[in-house]
């Protein structure tokens, strides 16, 4: 192959300077993906398309580039058109032969997935302990988790990136929070309203990271493109599936979204087999455009027989592409934290008293038919133990909302902690932990 269609990926080789302007803001989060470059195992970066991975490789090009010579990087975005027709052997062998004949390799691969076979090839690479580092990234959680799995087992570690946090959002405004002050409610009135401003626009405008500094009239614009790339470029040109009815599903799903979504009522509403429905929910999954959440249940038949509920990877997009005229701050709400707590990598699953069949003794039976109360977030941790959390926004915290949580922790012996995430009400009661919206996003 030409080396010219490797040089425009990599202009370090002529100038290192040019990477400044590559490398965005840093996001302290993913420190450990960035220094990931001095482990021997492959670095696979996953997440949904515009999230920041391949910002975040030329954050860590920027740190080899401190201690390497430039031409020991290879970076390449296999979507280039110009590729389309090479191999990663045609890429690879051009690199050494032209640039890097003998010195230790840092291979970039950006959307890697567009190259058939790429998980043996590397593993093929990774066993025969050439002297090569690779670091891998794709928009496409089937690609990267269920094809490498076997291949790949004990040669990667993963990182999944997402949209910004709140507390990215405001590292991005220049606004950085001292944790210990939050902790002790030592904030100053001043800095409480300027987060609370920052968090209605993180809200609706969500945490695509280029969206904090666009021009609020193309925001919203932008945000639609980016709804139109996932659909086009991940799941119909992969799947090969009908584009309008892709698109009408997920409008639909994305109008609807914290709702309970049943396939037999979709295939009604919308005219399309059981079949369908399903897969497209599978490819939607996939490329990390929405989540469910099963019914908590320890009965697997049950967890998985009951609806489960649908939610957005980011509010923003939602709110550019959905068939709404009100802004539905509630379920903004709803969604935005849900999101949070798959950020923070937790099990999650959603609970309502009607729908659950609970088994066990005649007290727990008897329990679950008085409780008619629902919970937002049940929270499973390594230890098995549960949190249940409801989602308030407001101070003015209904009953309901109090005793579904006590009714659920006689239900569920395990469970160790009961939150209400309120609008500003701070305090403890009863056993639950009422905490600001706000506080919980940055504590």
């Amino acid at each position: 192959m030409e080396i010219n269609k490797l040089m425009e990926w990599n202009p370090w080789w002529e100038n290192k300077g040019l990477i400044e302007k590559f490398k965005g803001k840093h996001r302290p989060q993913y420190d450990l993906l960035v220094n990931s470059t001095g482990i021997k195992e492959i670095t696979i970066i996953t997440g949904i398309r515009r999230a920041g991975k391949s910002t975040l490789m030329y954050q860590m090009i920027d740190n080899l580039l401190k201690k390497n010579s430039p031409q020991q990087i290879l970076l390449v975005n296999l979507e280039d058109k110009k590729l389309t027709k090479d191999t990663l052997d045609d890429i690879y062998q051009s690199y050494r032969e032209n640039i890097n004949p003998e010195k230790k390799a840092y291979i970039f691969f950006d959307e890697i997935h567009k190259k058939d076979g790429w998980e043996s090839w590397l593993r093929k690479k990774y066993d025969l302990k050439t002297n090569d580092k690779f670091i891998i990234s794709g928009s496409c959680s089937y690609l990267l988790k269920k094809e490498y799995s076997t291949l790949l087992t004990g040669r990667n570690l993963t990182f999944e990136v997402f949209p910004l946090s709140f507390e990215e959002f405001l590292l991005f405004k220049n606004i950085k929070m001292n944790k210990s002050s939050l902790k002790k409610n030592l904030l100053l009135e001043k800095t409480k309203l300027v987060i609370l401003r920052h968090l209605k626009e993180y809200l609706n405008l969500g945490g695509f990271p280029e969206i904090v500094f666009k021009l609020e009239d193309y925001k919203r614009q932008i945000l639609k493109q980016y709804f139109d790339d996932i659909l086009y470029k991940d799941i119909i040109d992969r799947y090969n599936s009908n584009s309008q009815k892709t698109k009408d599903l997920a409008l639909f799903l994305i109008t609807n979204f914290t709702g309970l979504i049943s396939l037999r009522n979709l295939r009604s509403l919308l005219g399309m087999s059981y079949d369908t429905i399903k897969d497209y929910l599978s490819y939607y999954k996939e490329a990390f455009l929405f989540f469910t959440l099963d019914h908590f249940s320890y009965s697997l038949k049950e967890q998985k027989t009951l609806a489960s509920k649908i939610y957005c990877i980011d509010n923003g997009l939602r709110n550019a592409v959905s068939f709404t005229f009100s802004k539905d701050e509630g379920k903004l709400v709803e969604n935005l934290v849900l999101v949070e707590l798959k950020r923070r990598e937790n099990d999650v699953y959603y609970w309502n008293a009607k729908k659950s069949k609970i088994s066990g003794t005649p007290e727990m039976q008897s329990i679950s038919k008085r409780n008619k109360g629902e919970i937002d977030f049940v929270v499973k941790n390594t230890e098995n133990a549960l949190i249940a959390l409801n989602v308030s926004y407001t101070n003015e915290i209904e009953e309901r909302e109090v005793k579904a949580l006590h009714e659920f922790k006689k239900l569920f012996k395990k469970t160790k902690e009961l939150i209400i995430l309120t609008k500003d009400l701070e305090k403890k009661e009863k056993g639950i932990k009422f905490i600001p919206l706000w506080k919980w996003l940055l504590v």
